[in-house]
Parts: structure tokens; sequence; C-alpha cells
């Protein structure tokens, strides 16, 4: 799953935000805003996505989109939400393509604006050269 995830991810970096990227192992100390997206996977299993990207890496965003230079706190969370569904909405196309445990997503909703501690299974980061954006799942209980 996160295969799929991690891949929408890139495709986001290359296609939308068309900046050389890396994918890092590891999390980060920086203060982020954190989303989540909730899915539900055909064989019963429940999984939480989460974003967590730095201000740098979602003002990125938001000026690709808004062309705005300087966005304000709750349009980068929108942008964040926006990130969020379109990247999972993203892998689920790709896992359904592939026939890859396809799963229907649910609403993304915004959890914090500060260092990324949550608990997740896995987590990758996808760096745009100093920008970083977290990718982190975690099985749930149905």
């Amino acid at each position: 799953m996160l295969k799929t995830i991690i891949q929408a991810s890139e495709n986001f970096c290359i296609h939308q935000i068309r900046e050389p990227h890396k994918l890092i192992d590891g999390d980060t100390k920086k203060r982020t805003l954190i989303a989540y997206i909730d899915i539900d996977v055909n064989d019963g299993k429940k999984y939480r996505v989460y974003l967590a990207s730095d201000l740098k890496f979602m003002q990125r965003v938001s000026t690709l989109f808004l062309e705005e230079e300087e966005s304000d706190e709750e349009t980068l969370i929108d942008m964040l939400l926006e990130t969020t569904n379109l990247v999972v909405g993203s892998a689920k196309v790709i896992a359904e393509e592939a026939d890859e445990n396809p799963y229907t997503i649910n609403t993304p909703h915004f959890v914090k604006l500060d260092i990324f501690d949550l608990e997740y299974d896995q987590v990758k980061i996808i760096q745009v050269k100093d920008d970083e954006m977290i990718i982190a799942i975690k099985e749930i209980d149905g």
C-alpha cells in the first residue's frame, strides 16, 4: 500500500511541482502541517494515511495552485487537505489499475500544526530542495 501512495506522491512532484525530488527514510523534527485520510481496503482492513508537510513545502503547492507567494495558515491547511485528497486519490487509481488491494478513501482531516509525533507502521519522506512532506501509514481497527 505504501508503494502506491509513494508512487502517487512522486507523480505529484513530477507533474505538479516540477522540481527534482528524492525519497528518504526516517522522520523529521520539523514543525509540520498534519492531515490524515482513512482508507478501507477491499480485504476488510482499514488504514490511516498521514500527510505532513513543512510550511515551505505547502507554500510551494499553494504558489503553484493559487499563485499566492505568501499564504495564510488557513490557506496552507486547505492546500494540505487538497494535496492529501489528490495524492491518496491518485494512489487509489494506481492500486485499482494494478489490481493491488483496491480501496475506497474517506474525507481528509486536519490534525495539527506541530512536530509529527503520531504513531505509524511505515513512513517515507519526499524532499524537494529543503522542503519535506512525510507520508506515513497506520493500520487501524475496523
